[in-house]
């Protein structure tokens, strides 16, 4: 049996300073564009998320700023691993902004 590696957790200081930069500048979802209540306990729907634009399982980058967002949880939860292009014609996907998913 094989374990999946999660890369996130290779630099775990480096992310938690990530979130807490995204924390501090950001005040809303990047994805559904309603603020963000930041003292949501981790679980709720509604609680702060990092989400990388370009997704991890796709090549995305989990220590790049560029590549980083706050979201809702749950609006992570629906977005997955799609980012901006999926589901339209080779050579029509645009670089990935956010809510272009």
């Amino acid at each position: 049996m094989t374990r999946r590696h999660d890369p996130r957790k290779k630099y775990a200081g480096l992310r938690a300073a990530l979130r807490s930069k995204l924390l501090a500048t950001c005040d809303t979802c990047a994805i559904c564009g309603r603020p963000i209540d930041k003292s949501r306990p981790a679980g709720d729907p509604l609680a702060p998320e990092v989400d990388e634009i370009v997704p991890v399982a796709r090549g995305g980058s989990a220590y790049d700023l560029d590549n980083l967002q706050l979201v809702h949880r749950i609006c992570n939860q629906r977005k997955g691993a799609k980012m901006a292009g999926d589901g339209l014609k080779a050579g029509d996907n645009p670089i990935p902004q956010s809510r272009a998913w």
